[in-house]
């Protein structure tokens, strides 16, 4: 099975499935690392190349390090896109030299001598500097530390004041699924208008669109872990469990009649909505790696695509911006952040 890929500006080419690193953070379990780097010469092989992490997921960079180190002919293949994400306590005083820093601790941990893609976030653009902060990272573009620059959970609003300053991002990276359609909003024309493309994540639902939660009946409490109890959150917003359950059956028929299941359609869905370059797909193992693959085995047609806009509608159902829930502290998808990991 071929994987597809994409060009991301110029130059630069992607899987369009990206192994993303947020699982190998903590909150999902004990993390062995050994397994874990062999894990990502597998992925490498099958063609997923692309590798998704940031400064402040505990450890990630690391393990991209070592597998580079132990791997270094696959290393070659590979492409590594992480993210400078400054701490909520740190954004009141931040300034070049911390940036730098930062910035020479990722090429140092990923054992680069350049970053193929650095995504910044801003947690509270109340605090003034971010625009400050985005062309402190240009300017590491331009002395080699950083080949691109993209943003990660902007809303147009927050990210328009960058791009009118002169800072070139080729991608924003934002959640997207069937359930959270929030970049179809505003996002993604002011994207388009900027000659930038769409990375997702969240396709899965932190692995609610799956069979194992088809029929069952609605969790409250007791969750794994921190995926499911922020994407629970979302599924509330899109209708509750009964209307995501209606969905996840429609997924199953539509599944059966190419021989995948429920997360592979997921992700195909978001694969073909115009401007999507790739979506992230977290992996704390290989054990999904062959249904990760078999994405690319089909394509959606007429039927399908008209079977799922029956059960999701015209409108994106969850309220807002991009983002726009979650930038509020004291709400209900804001009070399970954290805000203060790359101190750790």
């Amino acid at each position: 099975m071929t994987i597809e890929r994409i060009a991301l500006g110029t130059g630069y080419e992607i899987s369009r499935l990206l192994k993303g690193g947020w699982h190998l953070a903590g909150g999902h379990g004990e993390v062995d690392r050994t397994r874990a780097i062999e894990d990502m010469a597998a992925f490498a092989e099958s063609g997923i190349t692309t590798f998704d992490c940031a400064d402040h997921y505990t450890g990630v960079e690391e393990l991209i390090g070592t597998f580079r180190l132990e791997y270094p002919e696959l290393a070659t293949q590979v492409q590594v896109q992480t993210k400078f994400v400054p701490d909520l306590d740190v954004l009141p005083t931040i300034n070049r030299a911390y940036i730098a820093s930062i910035v020479e601790r990722s090429l140092k941990r990923l054992r680069v001598d350049q970053l193929d893609l650095v995504q910044f976030f801003w947690w509270d653009f109340s605090i003034p500097g971010a625009v400050d902060t985005a062309l402190v990272l240009r300017d590491l573009m331009s002395e080699g530390k950083i080949a691109r620059l993209a943003v990660t959970n902007f809303s147009v609003s927050q990210l328009a004041p960058m791009i009118d300053a002169g800072v070139p991002f080729v991608a924003t990276q934002n959640q997207y699924s069937l359930i959270d359609r929030r970049p179809e909003r505003a996002l993604r024309d002011y994207a388009r208008a900027n000659g930038m493309q769409l990375l997702t994540y969240g396709q899965l639902a932190g692995g609610f669109f799956s069979e194992s939660w088809l029929g069952r009946p609605e969790p409250i409490t007791d969750f794994p872990n921190r995926s499911l109890i922020k994407y629970k959150l979302i599924i509330d917003d899109y209708g509750g469990w009964d209307a995501f359950q209606s969905l996840l059956r429609c997924l199953e028929r539509i599944g059966k009649k190419y021989g995948v299941g429920i997360g592979e359609v997921a992700v195909r869905w978001v694969l073909d909505q115009d401007l999507v370059a790739g979506c992230i797909v977290g992996a704390t193992s290989t054990r999904h790696l062959a249904r990760n693959v078999q994405i690319f085995s089909f394509d959606l047609d007429a039927s399908d695509m008209t079977s799922i806009a029956a059960e999701i509608g015209i409108e994106p159902r969850v309220e807002g911006d991009c983002y726009e829930l979650e930038n509020d502290r004291e709400g209900r998808h804001g009070r399970i952040m954290r805000y203060n990991q790359n101190k750790v």
